[in-house]
């Protein structure tokens, strides 16, 4: 992998990450609380759903 294709898919994947902790803050306490979502996991659920860990 070139770095510039190394740079895109790190920058594609942080937008990512961004975009899904964004939703899971955003997510009515009712349906989050539904799902077993709790706010302060946010960052883990992202974390765990764009880069696997």
């Amino acid at each position: 992998m070139t770095l510039l294709s190394t740079l895109q898919s790190r920058i594609a994947k942080r937008a990512q990450y961004r975009r899904t902790v964004t939703e899971l803050r955003r997510m009515p306490l009712d349906v989050a609380l539904d799902l077993d979502i709790h706010q302060g996991d946010a960052e883990r659920i992202a974390a765990a759903a764009v880069y696997g860990r």
